[in-house]
């Protein structure tokens, strides 16, 4: 007799880290490596970048219109950022958590507190850069302006005095290794005794149907 498996509800991930730490690669990475987590669009007021696309990047919206999504409470979690505001929207992060699927948050520091005080089971990861020399540098190849650069380092200090909130951290000194680190991550968290509680549970009363019917005297009914 096989267990009927039981859908496990969905964990949410939560990444944060300070622009130019490499967070975009390495969350592309994982989301083409790692099966069965999907991203989370937020939605955001600022402009879109190059090669950014409404829907998959971002969901990008007016001001006006974050007022009015904030206002209903449709966010999970929402921050303003370098004079823009960005939200992650409830109704479409618990559909997914409830069909199974673990959700993966890029959101700063601000967010990912709310996630937690909302969300206590979340999952916390920082990102870290080697230094600021190493992030200053990366932002300069960026072509990021000078004014912005120095606005993005002074976030990217104060970003990082929090970082000791998180449940984990991975510095990206090396792109390969900070996947490694992150994929570990994600699959250790998927293998909690606590998220798999239900499966065990199953499992353990096929043991017992089985012990049952091959017990001396029970009427086997196997084919």
């Amino acid at each position: 007799m096989s267990a009927k498996r039981r859908v496990r509800h969905g964990i949410v991930f939560v990444l944060s880290a300070p622009s130019g730490t490499g967070k975009t690669t390495l969350t592309h990475r994982l989301l083409r490596r790692v099966p069965g987590i999907r991203f989370s669009v937020s939605c955001t007021t600022r402009a879109p970048r190059p090669g950014e696309r409404n829907g998959v990047d971002y969901r990008f919206v007016s001001p006006g219109r974050f007022a009015e999504l904030r206002r209903r409470g449709e966010f999970l979690e929402w921050a303003e950022v370098d004079a823009a505001g960005y939200g992650t929207s409830r109704r479409r992060l618990e559909r997914h958590l409830e069909r199974g699927e673990d959700i993966l948050l890029d959101i700063d520091t601000q967010g990912a507190a709310q996630v937690r005080r909302k969300i206590p089971d979340s999952v916390l990861i920082f990102l870290l850069p080697p230094g600021p020399g190493a992030l200053r540098r990366r932002l300069r190849h960026r072509g990021t302006d000078p004014a912005v650069m120095a606005r993005r380092l002074r976030l990217a200090r104060r970003e990082i005095t929090r970082c000791g909130k998180y449940d984990y951290l991975v510095l990206n000194d090396r792109l390969e290794r900070a996947y490694r680190d992150l994929e570990a991550i994600i699959r250790a968290e998927r293998s909690r005794t606590r998220r798999q509680r239900g499966e065990a549970t199953a499992i353990q009363q096929a043991f017992r149907t089985e012990a049952r019917r091959a017990a001396p005297g029970s009427r086997r009914t196997d084919p």
